[in-house]
């Protein structure tokens, strides 16, 4: 329309060349990111013709990890119980048997690999019984704990829970309720504590201290305060150290921080880099760290505390609780990375917001951080780990939806900061190819709808959750690092290449098939069942320090 109004403009009024000129200022910047976009799809698609992709072989190291991990299970209840001797050095629990004939009964993919429940569970067994049970009771008798007291009946299956003056306990006794309900006559009466808040809460002491029962529970409210210096007191020395170098990593990634082993990229003793990158370590909503050796429940926790854990009663919300008829196929679904949620995961008081982690994959989604990214290229035969401002804003459908946990000076800067979205729906991330999660003040309770989508998804997080034996990276899903270097190379190549296309269809594929095989709510109940059976023993008035 504006050509023609210049065509037929007289010659005398204006001189046609300056305003075909003016016309094509604002056309250029798009014809600019036009052709960027093209030479970056050219470049990704030379690469992955030319040269084996480091994901392809960590994809493949990662599928044979699986396929070890389910051949090893054990087969029999005679080699189950040797299994456990050989990993945590004792006999099984009370009640180990009936709970062998019920998970094989219910064909559990998983009979051996429990290591989260006992990386929580073992320290404690320095403590005897009567010790633990006085743990329990300081806790409960200390003001404003923010702890729940559940009861388990095992003659009823029933389980309630009590907390000193709430009355919503956030779906907790609903969720054992739903998985323990049927199980009865087989366990004892338990009594055990649950965590109310979003953020984990116990600090072991160090090694050295974990037997000496008169260290007694401290209490510490570290609201909207860093929290680091609490969270690594006790790590050693030789691994805290800021000048440390990580193991180098088994598959050359040019530069590139593609996650090969998740155990150790959560391992916050290795990263002293982290303490100014998650929320949690920076300003948590609420914090209240509680200090000795106590059993406690929570849906999560970083690699240095104690928190107990068990599956998150929002994974039975209806929220969050995937169905079918909301999820599109692969082949109609967008081609990009999507996520939209909440500023959730700190509270920001000062210009500090920049930093968190969710702020930090939003403005790094928007571009508005202004970082140079790296990317990998064939240079002459030779693959090279180029920078380049440039990032494809086509392939990422990422913001915020609310601003809150802030002061009001932080909240309107990010509202300004950011574009906003002013609503998303619930289940709108599973009309792309890659949906992105990370943690919030914890856990995600997505996290479980988007593993059992037609999508893949990307995963970011510093918690770690009951499934972290039976979930594997780069098979079930494809973690992200907290620096998120490697994240524009990887979805341009998830998303630019036939080669990246397929293996991403491919680990959306086996972690929907392996969500109903191994995270079904029988999975949750065999694993509650055997922790359940952990904590009797652990509580049991006879039992000597063991």
């Amino acid at each position: 329309m504006l050509g023609q109004l210049i065509a037929l403009t007289p010659k005398q009024v204006a001189n046609r060349r300056i305003l075909w000129a003016l016309m094509l200022v604002p056309v250029l910047p798009y014809l600019a990111n036009v052709l960027a976009i093209r030479a970056a799809n050219s470049r990704a698609v030379v690469f992955a013709n030319t040269h084996e992709h480091p994901v392809e072989t960590i994809i493949q190291r990662a599928n044979a990890d699986f396929d070890n991990l389910l051949l090893r299970q054990s087969k029999s209840y005679a080699a189950a119980c040797d299994e456990y001797r050989r990993r945590y050095e004792m006999e099984p629990p009370p009640g180990f048997e009936d709970w062998f004939k019920y998970a094989n009964a219910h064909e559990s993919k998983i009979i051996d690999d429990f290591d989260v429940m006992y990386e929580s569970i073992s320290p404690l067994w320095s403590l005897s019984g009567q010790q633990i049970n006085q743990a329990m009771q300081d806790v409960q008798l200390s003001p404003e704990n923010e702890i729940w007291t559940c009861k388990f009946s095992g003659q009823t299956g029933n389980t309630s829970c009590v907390h000193s003056w709430r009355s919503f306990d956030r779906h907790v006794s609903k969720l054992f309720k739903q998985l323990m309900g049927d199980i009865k006559g087989v366990l004892p009466d338990v009594e055990f504590l649950v965590n109310h808040l979003d953020e984990p809460r116990v600090m072991f002491p160090a090694k050295e201290d974990r037997s000496n029962y008169k260290l007694g529970i401290g209490f510490r409210t570290l609201f909207q305060t860093p929290t680091w210096a609490s969270l690594v007191q006790y790590c050693d020395k030789k691994e805290y150290n800021e000048t440390a170098t990580l193991p180098k990593p088994t598959v050359n990634l040019f530069d590139l921080s593609f996650v090969q082993d998740t155990s150790s990229s959560r391992n916050i003793c290795k990263h002293p880099e982290y303490r100014n990158m998650h929320g949690l370590f920076m300003s948590p909503t609420s914090f209240r760290l509680m200090e000795g050796m106590v059993p406690v429940l929570s849906t999560g926790s970083p690699s240095t505390m104690g928190d107990i854990l068990f599956p998150s009663p929002a994974y039975i919300e209806s929220k969050f609780v995937y169905s079918d008829k909301h999820d599109l196929d692969w082949s109609r679904k967008k081609n990009n990375v999507y996520w939209a949620g909440s500023t959730s995961g700190a509270f920001a008081k000062d210009s500090q917001w920049e930093n968190y982690h969710r702020q930090r994959f939003v403005s790094l989604a928007q571009q508005l951080d202004g970082k140079e990214h790296a990317y990998l290229a064939d240079k002459g035969g030779i693959v090279q780990c180029v920078t380049s401002s440039f990032l494809n804003s086509r392939l990422f459908d990422v913001a915020f939806t609310k601003v809150y946990q802030c002061a009001k000076k932080p909240c309107r800067e990010q509202s300004f900061f950011y574009r906003m979205k002013a609503w998303a729906g619930k289940d709108e991330g599973l009309r792309s190819r890659l949906t992105f999660d990370l943690d919030g003040n914890g856990i995600s309770g997505r996290w479980y709808k988007l593993v059992a989508s037609k999508s893949v998804p990307l995963k970011q997080t510093l918690f770690r959750e009951w499934h972290d034996d039976r979930l594997l990276p780069w098979v079930h899903f494809i973690p992200i690092s907290l620096g998120m270097e490697e994240l524009p190379e990887l979805v341009m190549y998830l998303t630019s290449t036939k080669q990246g296309q397929q293996k991403a269809k491919e680990i959306a594929d086996q972690g929907r098939k392996w969500f109903s095989q191994a995270l079904r709510d029988v999975d949750m109940r065999i694993y509650v069942y055997r922790l359940l059976l952990e904590l009797a023993r652990l509580q049991d008035p006879e039992r000597p320090v063991i």
